[in-house]
C-alpha cells in the first residue's frame, strides 16, 4: 500500500520536520534533487516558477541542472518569493543562469522540457489571469511537461480543477496528497512518482491500493475441494422494466469469475424466462412478483439464501419492489456480508437506515455519488469538496463498509480509507456498476469468514478496474461494454497472484 495523505496533513508535518528535523532550505533542495533523478533530462530546459516554495523547488532544480551541463533557463510569474525560494533564486543569478519575468509575449517555444513551478497543494480555487495564461502556454507547448509537487492549478485535496497543467510527469514531494489520485486528477497526470525527503508524517495516512495489497482476497486453492469450498452467492435483482437479462446474467459471470464457487440469482419469476437463455452456469430461483416487481415473501427469501456465504441485493430491482422489506430481513437474520447496490440503495435512503446500526451481518454499501447524496443527506457537489471525509463519516455512523465510486474509488469502514485508482474511462458504460458488484460478491462468497471483509471489498474493486483497463486496450475506450471486463477478470487475477 502506498501512503497518501490530506495537504493539512502534509502541512502540519511539513512545518514539524523544519522544526524539529530539518532546515526549510534543506527540504528543498532534496526535492530538486528528487525531481531531478525522476526525469531524463535533455535538450533545453525552461523551469517556470510562481511565488511559494513551489517556485524555491524549481530554482533548486536549476541550479542542479546548470552543474550536470544542461541548458536551463528560468521564467518567474512574479517578482515574489518565498524566504527559502528567495535564497536558491539569488543563487541562480549569481551562477549566471538566465531568468526572466513572464509578459503578454513570453513564448514556449523551442523548449524541450517544461517544468511547472507555479502552484503548490496549497493551492485553491481558480489561478488569476496570469497563471492560467501561463498555464495554457505550458500546455500548448508541445515539450516534455514535468510538474513539481502537483499540476499546478489541481486541487491537492480533492483532485478537482477548472484549468491545471497536463503533465508528462508529476513528481510528488514527500508522500502523495489525496489530489494526486482523486477525481480529475488522472486526466492531467500521465505518470505519477513519489519523492520522500524525510518529512515525518504527523497523521495517519490513507491507502493507495497496490496489486500485491490484493492477494489476502486470492489465496491460492487445494485439489481436494470442491465447489462448495469456494461459497455459495446469490443476486438478488431484476424487475420487468429492468429485466436487463444479458447484464444480470454478466453480474452472476463477474461472481463466478471472481472465485464463487455457486451463484443463485434469485429475480422476479415473471421475467425468469428471459434470463434463463443467458444464465448458463449459474442457477436461477424464482421469486414471487406482482407485475415483474419482487415481492417480500420471507420464507422465499430464506430460500433464496439457504447455505450461502454472501448476497448482493438491488440491481435492477426497481423502484416498486419491496426491497426495503427484503434487505431489512436479511440484514436482523443473516450473519453473512450483505452488498446493497443501485435500487437496493435507493430503498434504503427512503427507509429508516437505523437499521444498518443494528445487523448481524457486514453490510457493504456501494454507492455513485448521487445515490451516497441520497443516503447521507450530502449534496454531490459539497461530497466532491471533501469525498473522503464524508465517506468516512458515513461509513462510521452507520457501521458499514463503504466503497464510493468514482474515477479513484474510496473504501472505508470508518477508520481505515483505501483508494483504489485503477479503471478507465471506457467502463463509463452500462453495466460496469453490476459487473464491480459481481466481483465484491465472488470475493466476499470465499471468503466470507475473513475477519475484516473490507480486504475483499478493496481487492474486489482493485480486479474489477485493472480487467476494465485491459479490456480498454482490446476494444477501446469508446466501444468498449460491460461484459468485456467480465472477460479480462481472469486475467487481472492471474497478473495480481503472479506477483
Amino acid at each position: 500500500m502506498i501512503p497518501v495523505i490530506s495537504v493539512e496533513n502534509m502541512r502540519k508535518s511539513d512545518a514539524y520536520t523544519i522544526d524539529k528535523l530539518t532546515s526549510g532550505r534543506e527540504l528543498m533542495w532534496r526535492a530538486a534533487e528528487g525531481i531531478y533523478n525522476s526525469v531524463s533530462w535533455h535538450g533545453r530546459v525552461c523551469i517556470i516558477c510562481g511565488t511559494g516554495n513551489n517556485a524555491g523547488d524549481g530554482y533548486a532544480l536549476a541550479l542542479i541542472l546548470k552543474e550536470k551541463g544542461i541548458r536551463v533557463e528560468i521564467i518567474s510569474l512574479k517578482n515574489k518569493f518565498s524566504s527559502d525560494g528567495r535564497y536558491y533564486f539569488e543563487k541562480c543569478q549569481k551562477e549566471g543562469i538566465c531568468v526572466d519575468f513572464w509578459n503578454e509575449s513570453t513564448t514556449l517555444e523551442g523548449y524541450d522540457i517544461v517544468v511547472d513551478c507555479i502552484l503548490g497543494t496549497g493551492f485553491v480555487g481558480t489561478p488569476d489571469n496570469l497563471t492560467s495564461h501561463a498555464i495554457e502556454a505550458i500546455n500548448k507547448s508541445g515539450a516534455y511537461i514535468v510538474s513539481a509537487d502537483i499540476n499546478s492549478g489541481l486541487n491537492g485535496d480533492t483532485g478537482m480543477a477548472e484549468i491545471a497543467v497536463k503533465s508528462d510527469i508529476t513528481v510528488s514531494i514527500g508522500t502523495l496528497k489525496t489530489g494526486h489520485v482523486l477525481a480529475q486528477a488522472s486526466d492531467y497526470i500521465k505518470e505519477l512518482k513519489n519523492v520522500d525527503i524525510g518529512i515525518q508524517i504527523l497523521e495517519k495516512p490513507y491507502h493507495l491500493i497496490e496489486a500485491e495489497d490484493c492477494s489476502i482476497a486470492l489465496k491460492p486453492r487445494k485439489k481436494f475441494s470442491h465447489k462448495g469450498s469456494y461459497g455459495y452467492a446469490t443476486l438478488i435483482g431484476g424487475c420487468t422494466e429492468y429485466s436487463g437479462a444479458i447484464r444480470l446474467a454478466n453480474m452472476a459471470l463477474s461472481t463466478l469469475r471472481s472465485g464463487a464457487g455457486v451463484v443463485r440469482l434469485a429475480t422476479a419469476g415473471s421475467i425468469s424466462r428471459a434470463i434463463m437463455p443467458h444464465l448458463l452456469e449459474s442457477t436461477l430461483y424464482r421469486l414471487s412478483d406482482t407485475d415483474g416487481d419482487i415481492l417480500f415473501v420471507p420464507d422465499e427469501i430464506d430460500g433464496a439464501l439457504n447455505n450461502v456465504k454472501a448476497v448482493a441485493i438491488g440491481m435492477g430491482i426497481g423502484q416498486r419492489a419491496q426491497s426495503y422489506e427484503i434487505i431489512a430481513h436479511i440484514l436482523k437474520n443473516y450473519e453473512i456480508p450483505v452488498i446493497i447496490d443501485a435500487d437496493g440503495l435507493n430503498a434504503l435512503s427512503r427507509g429508516d437506515m437505523s437499521i444498518l446500526k443494528s445487523t448481524r451481518c457486514t453490510p457493504i454499501l456501494t454507492p455513485h455519488p448521487a445515490e451516497f447524496a441520497r443516503l447521507s443527506g450530502v449534496g454531490v457537489k459539497e461530497m466532491l469538496e471533501s469525498p473522503i471525509e464524508h465517506a468516512r463519516t458515513f461509513a462510521k455512523e452507520y457501521g458499514v463498509i463503504l466503497l464510493l465510486k468514482g474515477a479513484t474509488t474510496i473504501v472505508t469502514d470508518g477508520n481505515e480509507v483505501y483508494l483504489i485508482n485503477r479503471g478507465c474511462a471506457g467502463m463509463a458504460t452500462a453495466g460496469s456498476g453490476d459487473v464491480l458488484c459481481g466481483a465484491l460478491l465472488g470475493l466476499c462468497a470465499q471468503n466470507s469468514q475473513a475477519v475484516e471483509q473490507i480486504s475483499n471489498v478493496f481487492a474486489g474493486a482493485y480486479i474489477n478496474g485493472l480487467a476494465g483497463e485491459l479490456a480498454e486496450k482490446e476494444h477501446g475506450e469508446i466501444s468498449m461494454l460491460s461484459s468485456d471486463t467480465v472477460s479480462k477478470i481472469p486475467q487481472a487475477i492471474r497478473m495480481i497472484t503472479s506477483k
